[in-house]
């Protein structure tokens, strides 16, 4: 949790990933295209550590339903309905939820198969190839 979205915090995100998967596994990101994942500082970083894998979602795309599934469930549950006297405040009650969560997972389920995703973005594709 970075107040602030700028490279030094993702290169720091970046850092803790890399220190925290077992050195044998390789690593794959999946990022929207905002400008911070895509620095020279970042470039010259993910150089040097070759395990990691950047993939970026489509511009303008959702393609990553589930993680905002999950941050909007985290705001109805709990941004929205508290009450937050200080940024500190939120930041703590945060991760307190997020501990809580952790403790007990709710995982969101897919209703296609990968089959069915594919041939959607199969579809999608054939339709723009020509844009």
């Amino acid at each position: 949790m970075h107040r602030q979205h700028r490279a030094a915090e993702f290169k720091k995100f970046l850092a803790t990933i890399d220190q925290t998967v077992p050195a044998e596994l390789d690593v794959h990101l999946i990022c929207d295209n905002y400008g911070t994942h895509k620095t020279p500082a970042i470039k010259a970083w993910l150089a040097r550590h070759p395990r990691f894998h950047m993939h970026f979602t489509p511009t303008g795309s959702s393609s990553i339903t589930q993680v905002e599934w999950w941050f909007g469930y985290l705001t109805d549950q709990l941004i929205r309905r508290g009450v937050h006297k200080s940024v500190q405040a939120l930041e703590k009650d945060i991760r307190d939820w997020m501990d809580q969560w952790n403790d007990d997972p709710k995982p969101f389920v897919w209703t296609k198969t990968a089959e069915e995703i594919l041939e959607s973005l199969s579809k999608y594709c054939r339709r723009i190839s020509g844009a």
